[in-house]
């Protein structure tokens, strides 16, 4: 739970840089990546959609650039999208973000300390349609917008109407119903797998509790750590 974790950010360092040591990068190359990066994610005179967009070409494609002047351009990784399983995969619950107004997402979930995923979930008697608002109001400047520029996914879901996803500054209408595969893939990870160490006690768990206290459903189907994988 990270209700009140301090600093709370789409791009959490202590976990993104330890898999790009691991992933073999120099330090010079991993400080500049992340400082890349940042700066992409951060700059808030461009359109919400438009900063998404290029932190996206960044994720997909990685970050290109020179160690020095004479060098070669060399690509950092952020994600391995060859071997799935070789990333970090953490799920974050109630995270406090600050921004004009502090607010505070149900889940959200990581990739190599890189927020991907935000998850609204409600108790069965609310409609779903509420968990999709506050998706799209969380996205507003006077809420926490700047958060939003490297989500791909938006959630929201509950125990009676299923789930529903779309991305940044999707309409209400247009939020679509997830459906799972009746087969399973193995080469897929998942909220359950265990192959990988966790990446810290807070962040990394395999899943989250059925039935908190507050009576929200918080069961997350396990191909929701698929979807970037699986839309890529």
């Amino acid at each position: 739970n990270w209700q009140y974790r301090e600093n709370n950010s789409n791009i959490e360092e202590e976990y993104l840089r330890p898999f790009l040591v691991r992933q073999g990068y120099s330090e010079t190359l991993i400080t500049r990546a992340i400082e890349e990066l940042r700066k992409v994610a951060s700059d808030q005179a461009r359109s919400l959609y438009d900063i998404n967009r290029a932190v996206y070409d960044l994720l997909r494609y990685g970050v290109k650039m020179k160690p020095n002047v004479s060098a070669n351009t060399q690509t950092v990784y952020l994600i391995d999208w060859e071997r799935p399983l070789n990333n970090d995969f953490g799920i974050a619950e109630e995270v406090s973000v600050k921004g004009e107004k502090t607010k505070r997402p149900d889940i959200v979930l990581y990739v190599n300390g890189i927020a991907l995923a935000v998850l609204e979930l409600k108790r069965s008697t609310v409609p779903v349609s509420d968990a999709i608002r506050q998706n799209i109001g969380n996205q507003l400047n006077e809420f926490i917008r700047p958060f939003f520029t490297t989500i791909q996914f938006a959630l929201a879901g509950n125990d009676t109407e299923g789930l529903r996803y779309g991305t940044i500054e999707t309409s209400e209408k247009y939020y679509l119903t997830w459906k799972e595969d009746v087969g399973t893939d193995s080469s897929r990870p998942s909220v359950g797998d265990t192959s990988r160490p966790p990446v810290g006690t807070d962040l990394s768990r395999p899943s989250v509790p059925d039935r908190p206290a507050d009576g929200r459903d918080k069961s997350v189907p396990t191909a929701v750590s698929n979807i970037i994988f699986q839309c890529s």
